[in-house]
């Protein structure tokens, strides 16, 4: 059974740091080799959401694209 990392995001995007802490650390996760799932809930799905932060959406967009899983 392989490992994966589950994130979980509740915090909006302009109150503190944690969208971008969890984008840096998916991507240290992908980058050797891990699954990733992103679980955004409550305020943490206004991160995924297009035009709340284009520089966070673009970001997990890319993530995605390199396998991180999302479920909101």
């Amino acid at each position: 059974m392989e490992r994966e990392l589950v994130l979980f995001l509740t915090t909006t995007p302009y109150s503190s740091e944690n969208t971008h802490t969890i984008i840096r650390l998916a991507d240290a996760a992908l980058r050797k080799g891990r699954a990733v799932r992103l679980i955004a809930s409550g305020d943490g799905v206004f991160s995924v959401v297009k035009g709340q932060v284009p520089e966070s959406v673009k970001a997990l967009e890319e993530l995605v694209s390199r396998g991180m899983k999302v479920d909101i």
